[in-house]
């Protein structure tokens, strides 16, 4: 066996955000090698998207659904003009297929910028060494967690009210206490007969486990009319929506998806990014250029700073603190949740945000900004 392999990108990680790079990477006919410890793993997520993020390139067979219309429940109704996607995980994997990509089933042991040891005693190098390893399995960063399950459409369709999804529902009918850490219903059409209902912990360093989650979401559904058999399929869902830092050895390494400033800290959504980011960061890497920009690192900046802002507000104050994001014009929700290197429209959001707010949340704002 061969100890050591070439390439022009070596890819570490073939979840959505390697595979898409790899993928598009091997469309631009350079040579790439990807490896990840289960590269034929089949995805079982359910990852959505706003249906602008999503590039051309995108077949239209890997959206499950659309809705024209979501909506927020916070401390009113609020319908959020702008279209929304769930993907079909399947098909979203098969469209990124890796057949002219050297894959390969290893562990990395070490993340260079120009090579990768695996545990297995190989080595791989490249020109460029992309990390797109994620972030699951990594202690101490704040994480989101969700319980969920999977519903006949028909059955649950009136939860809905009208709306095409709960992008968030703030309600208290889950059984919580307004000084509980709390946690949200979201629900979205998977495909024509099915229906995701699933309470979730945006952000918690801890975050709510499933147990409670569970005990959450069926209370709530069943305040509101549903009640579950018991049988339905279930889906758990718990990863970091920041970063790990970097150690010494992987400085200068490339890192994308997950791994990078493409999760958003707020939201925990980083698939949409990376599949739209994909060619840029490859057109850059063929010319030799440097992967991201200084709007970039701002609205990483800025977003981290929206994070620490969600861990520092007391839990009667989260309701409200989205309620002034959704009376926002959707051009600036887009600016921050979408927009990666919009810091202009990112800084806009948060300040047009700000004296909207109850005076709680300022105070605990401005206590983030100065650190105390």
């Amino acid at each position: 066996m061969n100890r050591s392999l070439s390439a022009d990108l070596v890819v570490v990680g073939l979840g959505p955000a390697g595979r898409a790079l790899s993928n598009r990477a091997s469309v631009a006919d350079m040579d790439v090698i990807a490896v990840d410890t289960h590269p034929d793993r089949q995805w079982t997520p359910t990852y959505s998207a706003w249906a602008d993020e999503l590039p051309e390139w995108l077949p239209t067979s890997a959206v499950g659904s659309i809705t024209d219309m979501p909506a927020a429940f916070t401390t009113k109704l609020q319908p959020i003009d702008r279209t929304y996607c769930v993907l079909d995980t399947a098909a979203l994997q098969k469209s990124l297929e890796t057949e002219k990509v050297r894959v390969l089933a290893g562990t990395a042991a070490s993340v260079t910028s120009t090579s990768v040891r695996l545990t297995d005693g190989r080595e791989l190098t490249g020109r460029t060494v992309v990390d797109a390893r994620g972030s699951m399995g990594l202690t101490g960063l704040a994480e989101q967690t969700s319980y969920g399950v999977v519903v006949d459409r028909d059955q649950a369709e009136p939860l809905l009210e009208g709306s095409g999804a709960w992008f968030m529902d703030w309600r208290y009918d889950n059984g919580a206490a307004t000084s509980a850490v709390p946690s949200f219903l979201y629900a979205v059409a998977l495909d024509g007969h099915h229906l995701l209902l699933e309470e979730t912990c945006l952000v918690g360093r801890p975050p709510l486990d499933y147990r409670e989650l569970q005990r959450r979401l069926h209370t709530r559904l069943a305040s509101r009319g549903l009640t579950l058999s018991g049988t339905e399929p279930v889906e758990r869902v718990r990863f970091p929506v920041q970063p790990p830092p970097r150690s010494h050895s992987d400085r200068g390494s490339v890192r994308f998806g997950a791994r990078s400033s493409m999760m958003h800290p707020a939201t925990g959504y980083s698939v949409a990014a990376s599949l739209a980011a994909a060619d840029s960061v490859i057109e850059a890497l063929r010319h030799g250029k440097r992967v991201g920009t200084l709007s970039v690192w701002t609205v990483q900046r800025l977003r981290n700073l929206g994070l620490r802002t969600a861990l520092g507000l007391d839990p009667e104050l989260v309701p409200h603190f989205f309620a002034s994001f959704f009376d926002l014009p959707v051009t600036l929700q887009r600016s921050y949740l979408s927009g990666r290197s919009d810091a202009t429209g990112t800084a806009l959001a948060m300040t047009r945000m700000f004296p909207t707010l109850p005076s709680a949340a300022r105070l605990a704002i401005a206590r983030t900004v100065l650190g105390r």
